[in-house]
């Protein structure tokens, strides 16, 4: 199905029940009626079906509307990060080649130095006033592409994922079932939507006939405030939100708050737990997936299995494969064995391929097989436990590490609030583990040291390979605009140290 059929038929079955939350709410029939309008604004631009439209906007419900208007045309949205900085969206831009560039207030200034002759406009320019409603004709294909998102660039420049109107579709009804959301589901739309999730949230909630309660930027006062007013009862969130909501006051105090699914980063079990003893959630799920294949696999049971990755999703097939760079989708490993995580690409769920990239195709994509770069081991229940990523691992004196399992030991100490792993260029070890750390509350940067010099080699339960040779105390860890680590910020060197200790040596 498409994605502006999915939204007339909720249209049909729910007319007057309420779309959108929070201070500017609209009814199914308000918001057809409203991004029908901006279709029309887009016809009237000169956008036309296989035509796309970038966006560099806030977030919240003028680039949900416009998202949706876009899938009315045949039109291929292309939400951008507002965190790209000039040359990274003059790339993203020129990549697209869109045939209409939409901004607002809060991006119009870093778009004034985009390179290249694109159309731009304003988001209160685009000519909507006078746009009749009603609907809008020939509907986009399945397989016409709806959305085009770019990775993060972890690695290089940022590539383009097209995704189809029935991949879209798909992964929004995985979602539902997936995270045993209901009909008429109350959701927080905070997640940006120049992100997966964020769109997940979104489409999953048309597709339901549910709530959508946008929140532009996250602020954990706000979101407490909006999961109380709105009767919010689902979350899909990166670990990193969950621990800000935590710490907020009033958080613990909400009700019919029940559902809970988390994505984009591993979750401590620490994080787990916390979140099961203070909401008692009905249902707490890992979702592990990608922008190019929505859902590898699902842990349904957070509680049970803090952090387990589960198996493979309703519309997914997965394997773990030998580490090795090249190995075949036939070199299986075995129960409890390190390997890396391929995903089928016959998955509906599935993109079909980088835009413009047959190089990273040729990476990425062997015998119909989605090679992740992640590495995991399966446990005698079948289950996933994901162990890092094959560019994350650390060779400390010939032995791999990877920082996934250190990390989630160093938070379980009292005096950690955050903490990233990384290795460190080290003359004797080669590659030395090294602890970047955020200090619990109450806590001097001395303190905390002082508590890890005796925490590490006692309570942590580490083994002596896998223990941090150095401690960096940080006022906080780089991440991305949904939660990601960006552990190559601190490769780099890209830090200020508040403190620092070389176990066994002396503090800095």
């Amino acid at each position: 199905m498409d994605l502006a059929t999915a939204l007339a038929w909720t249209v049909e079955r729910h007319p007057d029940r309420r779309a959108v939350g929070g201070p500017r709410p609209m009814t199914y029939r308000q918001w057809d009626a409203h991004t029908n309008r901006l279709a029309r604004a887009l016809l009237e631009l000169g956008v036309g079906p296989g035509d796309r439209v970038a966006m560099s906007l806030a977030g919240g419900e003028p680039l949900a509307s416009l998202h949706l208007a876009a899938q009315k045309v045949g039109a291929t949205s292309v939400p951008l990060s507002t965190r790209l900085s000039a040359a990274e969206l003059t790339y993203c831009v020129g990549d697209a080649d869109p045939a209409l560039f939409v901004t607002d207030e809060s991006t119009a200034s870093i778009a004034a130095d985009l390179e290249g002759d694109v159309l731009r406009r304003d988001l209160g320019e685009l000519p909507i006033g006078d746009q009749p409603d009603g609907a809008l004709g020939q509907l986009p294909a399945e397989d016409d592409i709806s959305v085009m998102l770019y990775t993060s660039g972890t690695t290089g420049r940022p590539k383009g994922v097209p995704r189809s109107h029935r991949a879209e579709h798909t992964a929004a009804v995985a979602h539902l079932v997936q995270t045993q959301l209901r009909q008429g589901e109350v959701v927080l739309g905070v997640m940006p939507m120049f992100h997966t999730m964020g769109l997940r949230t979104l489409l999953a909630s048309v597709v339901c006939g549910g709530t959508w309660v946008p929140q532009a930027k996250f602020d954990a006062a706000e979101s407490v405030q909006l999961i109380r007013d709105e009767g919010v009862s689902a979350l899909y969130l990166v670990p990193t939100i969950y621990w800000s909501l935590l710490r907020e006051p009033g958080f613990g105090e909400v009700t019919g708050l029940d559902r809970l699914a988390y994505a984009g980063a591993a979750m401590t079990p620490a994080l787990a737990e916390q979140l099961v003893g203070t909401l008692h959630p009905r249902a707490l799920v890992n979702h592990y997936g990608s922008t190019e294949i929505y859902t590898f696999t699902i842990g349904p049971d957070g509680a049970r299995k803090p952090g387990c990755a589960g198996r493979a999703g309703i519309f997914s097939r997965v394997r773990l494969v030998e580490p090795e760079v090249g190995a075949s989708p036939e070199a299986l490993v075995g129960t409890g064995e390190q390997g890396q995580v391929i995903v089928s690409m016959a998955s509906p769920e599935a993109f079909g391929g980088y835009w413009k990239r047959p190089d990273a195709d040729t990476k990425a994509i062997r015998d119909g097989w989605y090679y992740t770069g992640d590495l995991a081991t399966a446990d005698e229940e079948g289950d996933l436990w994901v162990s890092g990523r094959v560019d994350d691992m650390i060779n400390s004196g010939g032995e791999n590490v990877y920082p996934d399992e250190i990390e989630a030991a160093l938070v379980r100490c009292p005096a950690v609030a955050d903490v990233c792993v990384v290795g460190m260029p080290h003359e004797r070890w080669g590659s030395a583990i090294t602890a970047f750390v955020v200090p619990a509350d109450g806590h001097s940067p001395d303190a905390v040291l002082r508590e890890l010099e005796q925490y590490i080699p006692g309570s942590s339960g580490l083994a002596s390979l896998k223990r941090p040779k150095r401690v960096v105390i940080v006022t906080s860890i780089p991440r991305s605009a949904v939660g990601k680590t960006l552990r190559r910020t601190l490769n780099a060197g890209d830090f200020e140290p508040l403190a620092e200790l070389e176990l066994g040596g002396s503090r800095g």
